[in-house]
């Protein structure tokens, strides 16, 4: 499947919003220039790679493609130098992530329609190529992976995947496919900052 190339731009703001996610990170813990950089790399790139070894995707889009890797390592260092103008601006920088988010759902998703893996197995590459690396990034730190918490961050990807799949399924272009399917999971990942949305936990 071809992406259109505003697709591949706004894939690329993604990569750099989630780069700089990871390098704030690190910040926060007080780590040095590689170790900061090192989280905002993975964060970024850490789940697409994942994806594309799972599916035999070899060499990763990491390597094909190096303005991926580029623009992690520049953002993660400029985050080490300029973290507090980006703290001061932290809201923007949900509002890209949540945006790279839905577009990382619909690219895994569509990779997995492309190598057969089947419904589930599709849904699953978008939700890992969006979530993984911020899972890789707070397990380095010790914590308990943020998907795996409160947030509402990997069921929009389940949602956005399986509404692209359903799309692509009744004969909805590409395009729209791709368009609805983003803004649905940037929707929800907006709203559930702004309103705090959380799934529920045991009492």
């Amino acid at each position: 499947m071809t992406f259109p190339k505003i697709i591949y731009f706004f894939d690329l703001v993604g990569t750099a919003a989630f780069a700089a996610s990871g390098a704030i990170a690190g910040v926060r813990k007080k780590m040095d220039i590689y170790g900061i950089t090192f989280l905002g790399v993975v964060t970024a790139v850490g789940g697409g790679t994942l994806r594309d070894i799972i599916v035999g995707r070899i060499p990763p889009f990491i390597f094909k493609d190096y303005n991926y890797l580029i623009i992690s390592i520049l953002v993660s260092v400029l985050t080490f130098y300029f973290h507090y103008v980006i703290e001061r601006r932290f809201k923007f920088l949900l509002i890209m992530d949540a945006l790279g988010l839905g577009i990382f759902t619909v690219i895994g998703t569509s990779i997995g329609l492309e190598y057969n893996i089947g419904m589930i197995g599709s849904v699953f590459l978008g939700v890992m190529t969006g979530t993984f690396g911020g899972m890789i990034r707070d397990v380095l730190q010790h914590e308990i992976p943020l998907v795996l918490q409160k947030e509402i961050y990997a069921s929009a990807c389940l949602v956005g995947g399986i509404l692209f799949i359903s799309a692509k399924k009744i004969g909805v272009s590409d395009g729209v496919s791709i368009l609805v399917s983003v803004m649905v999971v940037f929707i929800i990942r907006l709203l559930a900052i702004l309103k705090n949305w959380n799934l529920p936990k045991p009492k």
